[in-house]
């Protein structure tokens, strides 16, 4: 029995699955929503919102320790400047998770963590004349 052991392994090695959420935590802040299976979505949550909160901080500290998870200067620029902008004023909850169903090949529950206030851009198509 796994009574208090926090955190799903995933059936990865521990360096496979901090590369994994490293990854998953950039691809986040790059495209502010991402299309993962549920499991891994709540893991990855807390990761993100850390990170968040550290960008709210924006102290040099703090970037430095978002660097040392982010690993892209990019990245972490946008986050420090655009995105903490967007959650001055909110205490938490910077993340939802988005159940979808499941995927077809094996089964596996589908979720999209996505940035609170992520609004997809839809083009409407051109009228025919």
């Amino acid at each position: 029995m796994r009574h208090k052991y926090s955190g799903r392994k995933l059936g990865r090695t521990t360096s496979h699955r901090r590369a994994m959420f490293r990854n998953m935590v950039t691809s986040l802040f790059e495209h502010e929503r991402i299309v993962t299976t549920t499991e891994k979505a709540k893991e990855a949550r807390p990761i993100a919102e850390k990170m968040i909160t550290l960008a709210k901080r924006g102290d040099l500290h703090a970037r430095r320790q978002a660097l040392s998870f982010i690993r892209s200067k990019d990245i972490v620029e946008k986050l420090f400047t655009e995105i903490k902008d967007n959650f001055e004023d909110r205490k938490g909850g910077y993340t939802r998770i988005i159940k979808t169903g499941v995927r077809r090949g094996d089964c596996a529950s589908m979720a999209i963590l996505e940035l609170v206030g992520y609004e997809e851009v839809i083009e409407a198509p051109e009228a025919v004349e």
